[in-house]
């Protein structure tokens, strides 16, 4: 299986899996007017989303390259989990308005086993989801499968809260239900920033990382021909780095033995785990 069909399948998953955590969660959090478990619908909703960025994004990244974009669309995985992140940030915000209201107005739910039993099966489902998401995100090193991932873990835990919740509302103590809603979103918040400044820092062309770019340095003081190294440079393309690299050479050297040169070179940068193309440029001392 490749990283496009095991993306593919986890966005689907996640798609069918929320919907169906949606509605129980929403059908059960309203009769029994349990703010955690409403916020949790909520974010169920936002899960949903999700798992459609991942599918329609993955869907694009796994164009080839074309005419009008020589590199391919491996940036898309991140525009999309760009909105992911935005898409969790605005349930967070909506959910701590909710959540601080009912506790200023006090608001008591009913309790119900059947609250007991959506967490439950909820945790269990995001369970599944997470194991079988952060494996792909392993094997595959995708953005979008590392963004659905964090979601469906933090799924699990926010889940284990809102049961917590919901056994002390069982004892007649409803404050913590509302202060749980609070502490919800405030997490979701907090993982949505950081998906957010991955995502940014990638389509504003960040650098590749310090080792690999050590790594780069290395490759090139191995060739004897090579006098000296201009300049260095990289983008990122999908989850994987453009290196774009000039280096001066004896100008004795034929053209013939420059380009042989310039394409063994490249061969072993291409070999780098994260690097997808090599751009050597030979000037002549």
């Amino acid at each position: 299986m490749d990283r496009f069909t095991a993306t593919k399948k986890a966005g689907v998953f996640g798609i069918f899996g929320n919907i169906f955590l949606l509605v129980i969660k929403a059908t059960v959090g309203f009769i029994s007017g349990s703010q955690a478990m409403i916020a949790d619908s909520v974010n169920s909703a936002g899960d949903i989303f999700a798992s459609l960025m991942t599918f329609i994004g993955n869907k694009i990244a796994s164009k080839p390259g074309d005419s009008d974009h020589n590199f391919g669309h491996g940036k898309s995985e991140y525009i999309f989990s760009l909105l992911i992140s935005i898409s969790m940030i605005a349930v967070s915000i909506k959910l701590l308005i909710d959540s601080i209201t009912s506790l200023i107005f006090k608001n008591e739910l009913t309790f119900s086993i059947y609250l007991v039993i959506v967490c439950i099966v909820t945790i269990i489902t995001k369970a599944f989801l997470y194991i079988y998401t952060n494996k792909a995100f392993r094997k595959f090193n995708n953005i979008l499968l590392k963004a659905n991932a964090k979601d469906h873990f933090n799924d699990c835990i926010v889940t284990s809260f809102t049961l917590i919740s919901i056994l002390f509302a069982s004892q007649g103590i409803y404050w913590v239900d509302s202060l749980v809603g609070i502490g919800i979103a405030i997490w979701i918040c907090y993982c949505g920033i950081k998906i957010f400044i991955e995502s940014y820092n990638v389509l504003m062309d960040i650098s590749v990382d310090e080792t690999t770019h050590d790594t780069i340095l290395n490759l090139v003081r191995n060739y004897k021909e090579i006098k000296n190294i201009e300049s260095l440079y990289s983008t990122p393309s999908g989850y994987k780095y453009i290196i774009i690299l000039t280096i001066s050479v004896d100008g004795n050297m034929s053209t013939f033995d420059s380009h042989k040169l310039a394409d063994s070179l490249e061969k072993d940068i291409k070999k780098l785990d994260n690097v997808s193309n090599a751009i050597i440029h030979v000037n002549p001392m």
